[in-house]
């Protein structure tokens, strides 16, 4: 379909700014020809920023993958099981840090809770959303999509490929299933990670977390109410050792004893 409005979304790339050898630039607006198809024809984008961890990781050696906020416009074409979006045109508009991308994800995720109201589910592709201060969620489906943007959250999820948000203070955060990806923007966050190949964001003050080995952390640290660094660190089990508390201090991670 045509669309007349550009729509905000992210792309990933490798460490070259390329994808599918097809090299990108900053700044720089693409279009091509002919009928645009998902997986077949045309630039894509997901509206989702969490998702573009589906198609771009990052590897153990840092051979880092590379993100953009993008601008996608003309001939429109969208999955329905996911937010891919392809189309004729895209304009590359700003690279994102890892942190950055968290961040945008976590919002995103609190802006579709906003959105649509959504309820409290316990199967696979569950969708939760929770606004109050003090929630206690629980998720064992795989796929599962939590937001939660009120204080004191207990956030539980055991399923695979679970995208967790949270954005109030103090939020306990605990994920067992594997590939997930957690970001948090409150402060003092405490997230515990056991599944293997995770992604894990803390941006907010005095945030704390672990990880198993493969999995990749970030971390914020303010002073006199400004972050001052954000930190991103690989769990080799060596220098990061997996199933240990870290906290970042003066530019680095340092162990934290509770």
């Amino acid at each position: 379909m045509r669309n007349k409005k550009t729509i905000t979304a992210y792309k990933g790339f490798d460490k070259d700014l390329k994808c599918r050898d097809f090299q990108y630039e900053i700044g720089k607006e693409y279009e091509i020809d002919g009928e645009i198809k998902v997986c077949e024809k045309g630039f894509h984008a997901c509206e989702n920023p969490l998702e573009v961890f589906n198609y771009y990781l990052l590897d153990k050696d840092c051979d880092l993958a590379r993100f953009c906020e993008v601008e996608q416009s003309g001939n429109i074409d969208k999955e329905n099981s996911t937010t891919k979006i392809c189309s004729s045109k895209i304009k590359i508009k700003a690279e994102l840090k890892l942190a950055n991308i968290i961040k945008a994800g976590v919002e995103w995720i609190k802006e579709k809770v906003k959105q649509n109201n959504l309820p409290s589910y316990s199967g696979d592709y569950a969708k939760i959303g929770s606004s109050g201060d003090s929630a206690q969620i629980g998720s064992s489906g795989y796929y599962a999509k939590i937001g939660s943007s009120g204080d004191y959250a207990k956030i539980g999820s055991s399923g695979y490929y679970a995208k967790i948000g949270s954005s109030g203070y103090y939020a306990k955060i605990g994920s067992s299933g594997d590939y997930a990806q957690i970001g948090s923007s409150g402060y003092y966050a405490k997230i515990g990670s056991s599944g293997k190949d995770c992604v894990i964001c803390c941006a907010g003050r005095g945030s704390i977390v672990k990880a198993k080995i493969g999995s990749w952390i970030t971390l914020a640290e303010w002073k006199n109410n400004k972050p001052v660094c954000v930190k991103t660190e690989y769990v080799d089990g060596k220098r990061i050792k997996e199933d240990t508390w870290y906290k970042l201090i003066n530019g680095e991670f340092v162990e934290e004893t509770i």
